[in-house]
């Protein structure tokens, strides 16, 4: 693994399901998914749950006259995934530019729809169009390979998760970050899907939001285990970081899953909120 910093993933929301605060989680982090990937000089965020907000506050401390320029790309559009978008400073900038994208829609939905019905009576007070910065929404097909920024690819595949979701490996200077939640592995065998998403990556994010003990009484919930994500890793030649802790696993109940995972494949991780990863 490189140890160069041009290249790299922070984590700003780890947490899946629900956002969970309290003491039980100072460790870890209760904030739902959000990831901040720098290539180069080039901002790429995935998922936009609670822990969006304050990456934005670190963005808008960053922000210059000229405003700034970058990608927000959802693996789906389920509550906490999204859940930051109306509490997301830099949306409310005009100097700002910031293109949203998902990929997992069924034909006759389109992301700018999904987010306004979110924000939308009863359910929010003020509908998207309250956002000053200059915005966009872009849907895409799962399976397609994307080209966000000069240098950088995206290459994208659908996953199995109820209403759909989407899978993201992102290529940068000879190396590779997959972002792969939120997914139901096949039981017995390795999804082919992930594996050829995953294959030969240097990190591999991935949804392990139970353990293999406690996947039967989730069957058909949509997420998987850690375990099958060391499985998945050591068939691809990866680095996994444990990802989308589920709410009712507090601070002591990760850290004995990070002793095992240690333990199962030398070098996992397990995903912590304010962690940088560089591949």
């Amino acid at each position: 693994m490189s140890g160069t910093d041009d290249f790299s993933v922070t984590f700003w929301g780890v947490r899946g399901s629900i956002a969970c605060p309290g003491p039980d989680y100072s460790r870890y982090g209760g904030n739902t998914s959000c990831l901040e990937v720098r290539c180069g000089g080039q901002l790429l965020i995935f998922d936009a749950g609670t822990g969006l907000r304050p990456l934005g506050q670190k963005l808008a401390k960053d922000c210059g006259p000229d405003g700034l320029d970058f990608d927000i790309f959802l693996t789906h559009t389920h509550i906490d995934h999204i859940a930051g978008v109306p509490f997301f400073g830099p949306l409310f900038d005009k100097r700002n530019r910031i293109r949203l994208h998902a990929g997992h829609l069924e034909p006759g939905l389109e992301l700018h729809h999904v987010l306004c019905k979110f924000m939308s009576a009863p359910l929010f007070p003020v509908p998207p169009t309250i956002f000053a910065a200059d915005c966009s929404f872009v849907d895409f097909d799962c399976g397609q390979t994307l080209t966000p920024r000069p240098g950088v690819t995206l290459k994208t595949a659908a996953l199995n998760h109820p209403n759909g979701a989407c899978g993201y490996r992102v290529e940068y200077d000879g190396r590779a970050i997959c972002y792969v939640t939120d997914t139901e592995h096949r039981e017995g065998e390795l999804d082919a899907t992930v594996l050829g998403l995953i294959e030969g990556a240097d990190l591999v994010i991935y949804d392990s939001s139970y353990t293999d003990a406690e996947y039967p009484r989730y069957r058909g919930w949509g997420h998987s285990t850690w375990e099958e994500g060391v499985r998945l890793a050591e068939a691809a030649g990866a680095r996994l970081a444990i990802f989308h802790h589920d709410p009712s696993h507090d601070d002591g109940f990760m850290d004995a899953v990070a002793e095992a995972a240690e333990a199962a494949r030398p070098g996992t991780v397990v995903a912590r909120e304010g962690m940088t990863l560089s591949p």
